[in-house]
């Protein structure tokens, strides 16, 4: 695939802006860059594909989602408003998630990837749940993965709140699909051990995780979210939730801990030492009304952060605003959580973090070597746009909308707004048909808790 008359965004560390350059794709790599007039010259061969002055940069990554919350759109919680985060689980995410069945886990993905490709985003980073669909959920999920051609990163959330029962399958599950990639490696498929939180684990099935997961596993786990998950944690421990976890060998390098909306000053050492890393939220912490985690603290500590969505829309320029205008906001002041703090999570350590699980080749930047995850923005600035200030212009200028072509390892997923891994409405018309069946399991669950 040669791509011609493109603006290319590399996000190397310093960034570059390249006008009117091309790409030389071979296979699911990038091979070459250069001017439009050199490659078309070099590659006389090659149908080129014109980008008309679009901007082409690396795909987006999410750090931390979950595909199993879709059918959550629209749904009514009976009786009154969650009042706190514990609530919101107990009357929200728990009852649904316990209402999905192969064909929901199926579709709740499915349509999450179609907003994906869509918006831009090619890696994701999720983290599942089904109660009553444990046993080949992440195969369900992978297949999905594997149709839409995106790159994805897949867990099962591992908990005590269901019985003992469901968690010895939790953890089954985590380790046999971690097997499975392992004995058969896929380019786009990848792994890694889910745990709920600390306020639904106990000790004794932390332990039962960390000695179940193969060497070199890391977690994926939430912490400190709400308060409440630190005040479980002392009563259990009389330790907080990151030394709880350090205690029992849950973190590491390999280790996505999301939220950390409630670490103390102790707990952010203890990222930093053990090299944990750290997703942020934004849009959803606003929503639960958890709090503002201390992002700017924790970068400036050295610590990992990334950015997720935590099931929201997969267009992570929305996130990047919210978490650019959110701390601002919680401050009060104005220079806070600069562009460049936002562009060091959303891109820089959300690449490296995507690298940590698909190391063969570079991800999130455009060089020679590293993987064809691209997408095309038709954004047409109107004044002048630099490698300096590109982070305001995505921040105050970029629009989901704007993306117009998805290419995953070398694969075009979407060419100017139109869909070929998968069918929009087919996968629409259907999520349609088998909600209002678990949308009625749903209200069977909650009104077991009301």
């Amino acid at each position: 695939m040669l791509i011609t008359n493109a603006n290319i965004i590399t996000w190397e560390s310093p960034n570059r802006i390249l006008q009117n350059h091309a790409l030389y794709i071979e296979g699911d790599h990038i091979k070459e860059i250069g001017t439009t007039k050199a490659l078309t010259a070099k590659y006389p061969k090659a149908k080129p594909t014109d980008a008309n002055a679009q901007y082409i940069m690396p795909g987006g990554i999410c750090a931390h989602t979950h595909f199993y919350g879709a059918f959550a759109r629209g749904m009514a919680i009976p009786g009154p408003a969650p009042k706190d985060f514990p609530e919101i689980l107990k009357k929200l995410w728990w009852p649904l998630d316990r209402s999905l069945d192969a064909e929901a886990v199926r579709y709740s993905a499915l349509v999450c990837l179609v907003d994906a490709i869509k918006h831009g985003t090619t890696t994701l980073i999720d983290h599942h749940a089904s109660p009553n669909f444990i046993d080949g959920s992440l195969d369900m999920i992978a297949d999905a993965v594997d149709k839409s051609g995106l790159r994805g990163v897949l867990c099962y959330e591992v908990t005590d709140r269901d019985g003992n029962e469901k968690t010895n399958a939790g953890i089954n599950e985590n380790v046999r699909f971690l097997k499975r990639l392992a004995s058969d490696p896929h380019p786009r498929l990848a792994a890694t051990f889910g745990l709920h939180a600390s306020l639904t684990l106990s000790g004794a099935t932390l332990q039962a995780c960390r000695a179940a997961a193969p060497d070199g596993t890391g977690f994926h786990i939430h912490t400190a979210e709400h308060e409440s998950d630190e005040y479980d944690s002392l009563s259990k421990s009389n330790m907080r939730v990151i030394d709880r976890l350090l205690k029992h060998n849950i973190l590491g390098p390999k280790t996505i801990t999301a939220h950390g909306v409630h670490f103390d000053a102790r707990e952010m050492e203890i990222l930093k030492e053990t090299e944990t890393w750290l997703s942020h939220q934004p849009r959803s912490n606003m929503n639960n009304a958890v709090g503002v985690a201390q992002i700017e603290s924790m970068l400036r500590l050295g610590i990992k952060v990334c950015l997720g969505n935590d099931g929201f829309t997969n267009s992570m320029w929305d996130e990047w605003k919210t978490a650019y205008l959110l701390h601002k906001n919680e401050t009060r002041d104005p220079r806070r959580m600069g562009g460049y703090d936002v562009t060091q999570m959303a891109v820089y350590n959300n690449a490296a973090l995507a690298n940590m699980f698909f190391p063969a080749a570079p991800i999130g930047q455009i060089v020679p070597g590293a993987v064809a995850d691209l997408i095309f923005v038709d954004y047409q600035p109107f004044t002048p746009l630099t490698d300096g200030n590109l982070p305001w212009h995505i921040i105050f200028g970029f629009q989901q909308s704007m993306v117009t072509t998805t290419i995953a390892a070398g694969k075009v997923l979407m060419k100017d707004r139109k869909l070929l891994t998968l069918d929009e409405a087919e996968i629409a018309a259907h999520a349609r048909e088998i909600s209002p069946r678990i949308w009625k399991k749903y209200e069977e669950e909650v009104a077991k808790v009301l």
